[in-house]
Order: structure tokens, then C-alpha cells, then sequence
């Protein structure tokens, strides 16, 4: 993670870009007088977002942690997409 200025960000935006989305790096925007602002890639940013939803429930969370455990603990089994489709209720792929 790196730190810029509003106008240092201006005079490199081309490249602090090409920072963000091709080297994942997050840039932390200072403003004077403002709150600071983040550049995160767009791709890390749904992921945060999505992981974000599926924690908020804290029944979900501990279904996934739970099942994370499992599988860091090499005690999970491989089981077939179709099956893994009914048990969420998104039936069969066409």
C-alpha cells in the first residue's frame, strides 16, 4: 500500500492506475482538508464486497468458517458441481 497526494496522483494518473489494476497495489489518496480516499482494483474491490455479504449473516459465516476448517484440516471430500448446485437451491447448469 502506498500514499500519494491529490496532486501528485494528478501529475501520474496514467501510471498510478496502471499500478492499481496491473500490480493489485492499493493507493491511498491524501486531500487537503478532505478524508483520504483508496484505490483498490475493481476485481478486489466485488471480492471484498461479495465476502462482505456472505458474512454478514452470522449463521453463514459460521457455515463457512466451519467448512473452512474442514478443509485447511484436509478432512473435506470432493464432491460433484450438480450436487453442490441442488444443495444451494440453483438447480442443474443447462
Amino acid at each position: 500500500m502506498t500514499e500519494t497526494t491529490y496532486t501528485n496522483l494528478r501529475q501520474s494518473l496514467a501510471s498510478v492506475l496502471d499500478r492499481v489494476a496491473n500490480d493489485h497495489e492499493v493507493v491511498i489518496v491524501r486531500r487537503k482538508g478532505e478524508k483520504r480516499v483508496a484505490m483498490v482494483p475493481a476485481d478486489e474491490l466485488a471480492s471484498l464486497m461479495e465476502t462482505a455479504h456472505l458474512f454478514r449473516s452470522p449463521r453463514n459465516a459460521q457455515r463457512l468458517l466451519t467448512a473452512l476448517r474442514r478443509a485447511t484440516a484436509g478432512k473435506g471430500r470432493p464432491e460433484s458441481l450438480d450436487k453442490f448446485r441442488l444443495e444451494m437451491g440453483l438447480g442443474r447448469r443447462r
